[in-house]
């Protein structure tokens, strides 16, 4: 029975309450990696923070790995517009695929909601055979490239596409050697059985804190605070900026009340001081950038990776 309480405020009362029926429907997040992965552990932190900022909502994460990530950009483009549905995703895959499956129409079919992480690249080097710098992988590789193998993960992910554009600045040919996952171009480099490795900075940072890998540089604007001593590539005459960055997308045809819902969980989940924390920790930057911002991004990365693609076609590079 309506108590008189709840008749007083009528539809004010009732509007508060369907609000907060909607904030606490279960929703489901994509993420491209397998289970059990780096990537897969940093979505699932991202997804404890995202439930907490939607008002204790229940975050089920769903991985659909495959096809260097087009798999659950796909699965989250079919996915119903009702925002029961999210997908964590992440730059420079999605333009990638754009370019090297073809998959003109993606972006299209998606709603960016904008973007709270932007992981460096960071280029390392065993231990026992460190490198001084950037440059020296460039002059030794000009000599004899085959005496300086750069490892990377698989042809098309991020450190990779990194390791191509390094060698288009250096006007040389880098030996860049693919391995199937960063977990095994990160056990590549520490064991010393490559010169060098590009990873995410995720994947490199315990291995530099505990001295197990000897830092090159990093492909950023600017030294990384979690790491101070590790200098940027542009110090060495460098100007490679490169970056993974992950956040939120929905289908396209989600309705604009639930976009905003989600850009400012989004959003305050960048301003979030545990969140920093985990960032420093795990080995990325927080930002924010609104989805629109993110999808003007995201179209001028498909220009230059389609560039990139005329020239070095990286699913027919060494190893790819």
């Amino acid at each position: 029975m309506i108590s008189r309480r709840r008749v007083l405020v009528g539809g004010v009362a009732l509007a508060a309450a369907s609000r907060h029926a909607a904030a606490t429907e279960p929703v489901t997040l994509l993420v491209g990696a397998p289970a059990d992965t780096p990537a897969d552990a940093i979505c699932r932190t991202f997804a404890q923070f995202l439930g907490r900022q939607l008002g204790d909502t229940e975050v089920a994460v769903r991985n659909v790995p495959g096809e260097a990530g087009l798999n659950v950009l796909n699965a989250l483009a079919d996915a119903p517009p009702t925002g029961a549905t999210l997908g964590w995703i992440s730059a420079p895959a999605l333009p990638a695929r754009m370019v090297d499956r073809s998959a003109d129409t993606l972006l299209s079919r998606l709603t960016l909601i904008g973007a709270v992480e932007r992981e460096p690249i960071a280029f390392v080097s065993p231990v026992a055979t460190p490198l001084d710098s950037v440059q020296e992988i460039i002059r030794r590789s000009g000599e004899d490239a085959d005496s300086v193998p750069l490892g990377t993960p698989p042809a098309g992910s991020a450190p990779h596409l990194a390791a191509l554009r390094l060698q288009l600045l250096a006007q040389t040919r880098l030996n860049i050697v693919t391995f199937p996952s960063s977990d095994a171009a990160l056990q590549a480099v520490t064991d010393g059985n490559v010169a060098a490795a590009a990873l995410g900075l995720s994947d490199a940072i315990a291995g530099l804190r505990e001295g197990k890998l000897a830092g090159v540089g990093i492909a950023a604007k600017a030294r990384a605070d979690m790491l101070p001593d590790l200098p940027v590539l542009n110090e060495a005459g460098v100007p490679l900026s490169a970056t993974i960055r992950r956040g939120l997308a929905v289908p396209a045809g989600v309705p604009e009340p639930v976009v905003a819902r989600f850009a400012a969980a989004l959003k305050a989940i960048s301003e979030d001081q545990d969140f920093r924390d985990q960032a420093d920790s795990t080995g990325f930057l927080v930002v924010w950038i609104d989805g629109a911002s993110w999808a003007a991004q995201m179209e001028a990365e498909r220009a230059d990776l389609a560039k990139l693609w005329a020239s070095e076609p990286w699913l027919n590079s060494n190893g790819g």
